[in-house]
């Protein structure tokens, strides 16, 4: 059993001085607190954990795919020869801002074969359209606004819409031949 001895030397630490303040191994050092530090790790801190929740989110819902596969219609479709109709009927819109234009492509349509009666002309509602292009609104009469593009055009560009199409305002699918037809829109690269 061990019996508590008084120690035999005193020190400095023995004696309580009227001095109150620290003296030795009470010091320590007090570090400064590195507010930019801790703000820019807090930062890529949150950054990642937002980042991780998109993805995650993204993936969730399917709109994220690392190695999306290859779809069979874009590498299947084989482009289409362009042929001229003469029985659609074409619309012509010059937004060129150039007057001329417009009886200048339809010159070209006539000499193409297209009587002067299937030819419309009219000013588009804006004066600044960047590429001339032949627009069609189904997939069969697409072969023939190529060959408007290709033949009569001379490379315009190609795009199926419905956007300049007439519509059927009775309401029936009685005739719609009658409802057919190709759309020029002429652009300032035509100048």
């Amino acid at each position: 059993m061990l019996v508590p001895t008084t120690p035999t030397t005193r020190d400095r630490f023995d004696d309580i001085a009227d001095d109150t303040s620290r003296v030795g191994a009470h010091r320590a050092y007090n570090p400064r607190i590195r507010w930019g530090v801790i703000l820019a790790w807090s930062l890529v801190a949150t950054l990642l954990i937002v980042a991780a929740g998109v993805i995650a989110m993204m993936f969730a819902t399917g709109r994220f795919d690392p190695a999306p596969t290859a779809t069979s219609e874009a590498t299947s479709a084989a482009p289409v020869a362009p042929e001229i109709d003469t029985s659609i009927p074409i619309v012509v819109l010059n937004a060129s801002g150039d007057e001329a234009q417009s009886e200048t492509v339809s010159g070209e349509l006539v000499a193409a074969g297209w009587s002067s009666g299937d030819i419309t002309t009219a000013p588009a509602n804006e004066d600044d359209f960047p590429e001339t292009t032949v627009y069609y609104a189904s997939a069969e009469d697409e072969a023939a606004a190529r060959g408007v593009a290709e033949t009569v055009l001379g490379g315009a560009r190609v795009e199926l819409s419905e956007a300049y199409q007439p519509q059927d305002d009775s309401g029936t699918d009685e005739d719609e031949s009658a409802l057919r037809q190709l759309v020029v829109v002429i652009g300032i690269d035509r100048l």
